[in-house]
C-alpha cells in the first residue's frame, strides 16, 4: 500500500503543479499504525514532487486506543505537529452505545500524554446522544477544557442503518434521536466554548485564536485539495475526483500506472451551491464579491432574493457585503443553505 500511495503522489503531481502544499493530513482508516519511517517516506515523496510550504500544518488522525504513551512520544519526534483525536465522549455508556473501541479511561490517559508532547490538538465530541443530559454534556466539554485542548470538532449524533445503536433504538433500549435535545446541547456547546476562549468559526468547529484548522479551512474556502489512497476525494479548479474504495483494485491499478479514480466536472450551479453551503457554515460567510467574480450576475440576484426571508426572520445577517448565519441560525444552517441553492 505504501508503494501505491507513493506512486499516486508522483503521477498526480502535474495536476497540482505550482500550487503550494500548506497542509498535510493523515486521516481515514488507521494512519496512526504507520511507523515514523513510513510517514517520512510519504512526506519525502511530497517534498520531492510538490511545492511544500516552509512550515506546513501536518495532522495525524487517531483514536485514543491507538495512541499509547510510547506512540505519542514517537509521533512527537516525527514531522507531525498536530493531532486530531476521536474522543467522542468521556463517558463509558456513551462510548459503548456508539460501539467505540476505547473506553473513558483510555481517552483520559491519551490526552494526559498527548497534551505533554503536542500543543496543537483537536478532539471530536458527539452531542445529541439519547439519554445524555445537559449535565453530562457539560462534563464532557469541561473535561476537554481542563486538559487545555485548543480545538474541538463537535457533531450531532447520527444513526446509520445496521449499526449497534440502530438496533438498540429499534429494540427500545434507547430512545430515538431528539432534535430538541441536540439543539439544547448545541447551544450549551456554543455558550461554554465561548466562555473558555474558543471561537465558533465553523458550524461544527471551535478553536482558540491561532488554532483554527488550516486544513479544514481550505475546504471551506473552496481551495484545491488532493486526496491520496483508497476512497480519497480530491478537488481542483471545478473538477472533483474520487478513488476506488477497494484496496486490492487500488494497488493493482497503480501498478499499471493507471489512476484508480472517477472524475466529475462541476457545473456553475454545482460550484455556486457548494460555495454557498461551505461559506454559510463559517464565520466569514458568503462574500457577494466572490459570487460576482466567479459567477454571472444572475447568481448574485438569485442569492439576494433567496436570502431576504432569512434576513427578515433573523437567522441570517448582511455585514459589509457578506451574508452570515446569526447565532440563532447556526443550528439550522443546512436547511437555510438549501434554500439558497440554485436548482
Amino acid at each position: 500500500m505504501l508503494f501505491a500511495i507513493q506512486k499516486e503522489l508522483v503521477i498526480r503531481a502535474t495536476e497540482f503543479e505550482g500550487q503550494p502544499v500548506e497542509t498535510i493530513y493523515f486521516g481515514g482508516g488507521t494512519p496512526s499504525l504507520l511507523s515514523n519511517e513510513e510517514l517520512q517516506i510519504i512526506l519525502d515523496t511530497l517534498h520531492k514532487h510538490y511545492h511544500v510550504a516552509e512550515n506546513p500544518e501536518i495532522t495525524l488522525e487517531a483514536n485514543p486506543d491507538d495512541l499509547t504513551k510510547d506512540r505519542i512520544i514517537e509521533l512527537s519526534q516525527s514531522s507531525i505537529n498536530r493531532l486530531s483525536i476521536g474522543i467522542q465522549s468521556f463517558i463509558d455508556d456513551h462510548l459503548k452505545m456508539m460501539n467505540r473501541a476505547h473506553n473513558s479511561k483510555e481517552a483520559i490517559k491519551c490526552l494526559e500524554y498527548a497534551t505533554k508532547y503536542f500543543d496543537n490538538i483537536s478532539i471530536d465530541l458527539i452531542y445529541g446522544i439519547p439519554n445524555m443530559s445537559v449535565t453530562a454534556w457539560h462534563y464532557n466539554l469541561h473535561t476537554a477544557f481542563d486538559f487545555g485542548v485548543n480545538h474541538i470538532s463537535s457533531y450531532a449524533l447520527t444513526v446509520e442503518p445496521k449499526t449497534a445503536l440502530h438496533n438498540f433504538i429499534n429494540k427500545g433500549l434507547y430512545p430515538p434521536l431528539d432534535d430538541e435535545i441536540a439543539r439544547q446541547h448545541f447551544e450549551h456547546l456554543v455558550n461554554e466554548s465561548e466562555k473558555n476562549g474558543f471561537v465558533h468559526y465553523e458550524t461544527s468547529n471551535f478553536g482558540k485564536p491561532e488554532y483554527f484548522s488550516i486544513h479544514n479551512s481550505r475546504y471551506w474556502e473552496g481551495k484545491s485539495y488532493l486526496g491520496i489512497g483508497p476512497s480519497a476525494h480530491s478537488f481542483n479548479h471545478g473538477k472533483r475526483s474520487w478513488n476506488i474504495a477497494n484496496n486490492i483494485k487500488y494497488i493493482l491499478s497503480l501498478e499499471k500506472d493507471t489512476l484508480p479514480c472517477e472524475v466529475e466536472i462541476l457545473s456553475d450551479k454545482d460550484r455556486y451551491n457548494e460555495y454557498v453551503m461551505m461559506g454559510l457554515r463559517t464565520i466569514w460567510g458568503i462574500a457577494l464579491s466572490t459570487v460576482e467574480k466567479n459567477f454571472s450576475p444572475e447568481f448574485v440576484s438569485y442569492l439576494l432574493k433567496a436570502t431576504q426571508p432569512h434576513l427578515e426572520n433573523g437567522v441570517l445577517e448582511m455585514s459589509e457585503g457578506n451574508i452570515k448565519a446569526t447565532r440563532k441560525g447556526m443550528f439550522l444552517i443546512d436547511g437555510i443553505a438549501s434554500d439558497l441553492f440554485m436548482i
